[in-house]
Order: C-alpha cells, then structure tokens, then sequence
C-alpha cells in the first residue's frame, strides 16, 4: 500500500511530499519527494546586485532570516579583504543568537503537536513575540531585516535596547522551564519519542546532518566553537550540547538546552558590546573582486553554507547554497525503514526542516 504526507500537511511544514510504502502499518520505504516550493534563488543570485541578494536570501530559513544573511555577507567581505568592525561584529553575533532562539522556540512547541500536545505550542507563539519584538526593533524588520551589509551593518542599536534584550532573554529561560516541565516530563511524550527515529553517529555523519540532528546523535560538532567564522562567539564562554541516543527525544532535548545556552551567549555579549563604528570604509557602489569564497556558519538549522563566485562585477556570478534541511532531509528513507505510520509524524517534527530551506 501506499500513502503520502503530504504535500500539503501541517508536520511537513510547507509543501513537502513523503510517498510511504507499507506493509500493514509499518513503513518499508520513505521517499521524500521535493521541489512544490523551488523559486530559482541561486539563480536569480546572478542577475541580482550583492545588497540585492540578501533580500532573497532572507527567504530561504525564513524563521532564521538574519543568519541566512550573515555566511553570504561574509563570503563577499572575504573576497573584498573587508573586516567588519568590531561593534558590528558582536551585534551581528547577537542578532544571529536572537535569530536561533527565535526560529527554534517555534520547534519546542510545535514539536508537542506533532505528539497531540497542543499547550505547548501557544506558549512558543507568545515568548516567541518577545524575541521578534527585540529583532524588529533593531532591524526595522520581523521575519525578514535585510540588515547586514558588507562591511557591517545598515544601523546601531537603539538606546535601551540592551536592557530590553537582557529582560527577554530571562523570560525565554522561563519558557525553557515551562517546555522542560509540559513535554520533556510528560510520560506520553517520552513513550512516544524515545527510541523512535534514531540515527546513530556514523549514519547522520554519512548523510551529512548537521545542528542539532548531528549533536543529538552523539557527535560533538559545532561550527561556531570548531570553524568560528569571525564573529564573537569566541569571546564569551559557552557549551556545545550533545546526547548519545540519536532518537526523536534527543533531537527534543538538545535543542532545548541550545535555546537556553543561546540567551547566555546573548547576555553575556550584550555587556560586552564594544564601542566603535558599525560599518568599515566601503564604496557606496559594491563590486567585489574576481575570485570564489566558501563560508559557513552554524544557523538554527545547521550548517548554512555558501558558495560564492565573482568575476568582478556588481553581483555575484554564481552562488551555490548549502541548506542545512536540504542534508537533513536526505536521512528520511533511512530513519523511516521499519518504523510505523504512527511515528512518522514524531520522526519528521524531530529532524525539523523548513521548506524554503530546502526548495530554494
């Protein structure tokens, strides 16, 4: 028999289609079949000017659309031999955290959902608010800021800002706890997470997972303490997060505990802001050098990547995007081997992916 999720369906999270095929009720193959949402963006990267793709790249993640914007500016400030000053540099590392705490605190409580908790879910929506308020306030915009520019950023921080920031981040602690206490010790979600979808290290390794699938599988990777890509997470101390079962509940669990180490790093940035300029001495008129440049950096998702390709003109001659999701994805007909139609739901909700991040 077979049955599709989707491409329509709430735990897909755009138009995403799963073609299961089953015996009785249990999965024997999983094809993820994608593309209901491809926009061209790489391509139109070429017939656009460096200011000009961010705007479409804040459409790829758009639940983390400030960190979509960092790699690609930084790729293009390393063809150029910029360097953001170091005020720009801090409150770009804070903007890309809010942007983390942001996108994952929808997960924490979509995730009950997706196991037939609904509770959880309003209160991601309503501590959620709080950390687009903030991000807004900056950047001027909620879901899509177009706010970094190559050599810095479009403004400062508004005065007052940093305490706002500092009182929200205590709040999103507090909504930490509270998803700690509805879901991580309700019996129901437990029976219905743990040992379902596991992926071993060697096996998200070989797929390519990154984020919070590959620690949650046991491997101790992240590309803001391993690969700092020149922003200020060097600067303060925190923890990398891991779990050794691989399954849904650890995907749950590590997620939640990087939200909370997230607004340590924001705070303990926010008193550490230094003084300065926020954009270096750049041309009104971009148009950066011939060469090709790879930057990376660890986005709520994963490992958001780009490619970047110049033959000195206005705008990039080609652009190659490496989406955390795309990868991420790629896992499904292994994981659902051998599961049953009740866990698929369980299963995608954990591996969490955006379709604008995997049709781009």
């Amino acid at each position: 028999m077979t049955l599709n999720i989707g491409p329509q369906h709430p735990a897909t999270h755009g138009t995403l289609r799963i073609a299961c095929q089953l015996d009785g009720e249990q999965v024997i193959s999983a094809e993820p079949l994608m593309g209901y949402m491809h926009r061209g963006y790489e391509k139109l990267c070429e017939v656009r000017t460096y200011p000009q793709c961010t705007t479409l790249i804040n459409r790829i993640d758009w639940l983390g659309s400030f960190a979509n914007e960092v790699p690609f500016i930084l790729a293009a400030e390393q063809l150029m031999g910029v360097e953001a000053p170091p005020r720009a540099q801090w409150i770009r590392t804070i903007l890309f955290e809010l942007s983390r705490i942001a996108n994952v605190s929808l997960f924490l409580g979509d995730m009950g959902v997706q196991v037939g908790a609904l509770t959880p879910v309003f209160f991601a929506f309503r501590d959620r608010e709080r950390v687009l308020n903030q991000i807004e306030e900056v950047t001027g915009g909620r879901f899509h800021p177009n706010f970094d520019r190559i050599g810095g950023l479009k403004d400062d921080i508004p005065r007052g800002w940093i305490a706002e920031t500092h009182a929200v981040m205590a709040k999103m602690r507090g909504f930490c706890d509270e998803m700690e206490d509805l879901l991580m010790g309700n019996e129901i979600f437990q029976t219905r997470c743990r040992s379902v979808g596991v992926v071993p290290g060697d096996v998200a390794l070989s797929y390519g997972l990154s984020g919070a699938n590959l620690r949650a599988s046991g491997v101790d990777w992240d590309l803001r303490r391993d690969a700092n890509p020149g922003l200020a997470w060097d600067q303060v101390d925190w923890r990398v997060w891991t779990h050794p079962d691989g399954d849904s509940f650890a995907r749950y669990w590590v997620r939640l505990q990087e939200t909370r180490e997230a607004t340590k790093i924001v705070d303990q940035l926010l008193d550490g802001i230094p003084s300065g300029p926020i954009m270096a001495k750049v041309p009104r008129i971009i148009k950066v050098p011939a060469g090709e440049a790879y930057v990376s950096t660890e986005n709520p998702l994963g490992e958001m990547g780009y490619y970047v390709v110049s033959k000195g003109g206005l705008g990039p001659f080609r652009v190659k995007i490496r989406t955390p999701s795309f990868s991420n994805i790629s896992v499904v007909p292994w994981v659902m081997r051998g599961t049953y139609v009740p866990d698929i739901i369980t299963i995608l909700g954990s591996l969490y992916f955006i379709l604008g991040d995997i049709d781009r």
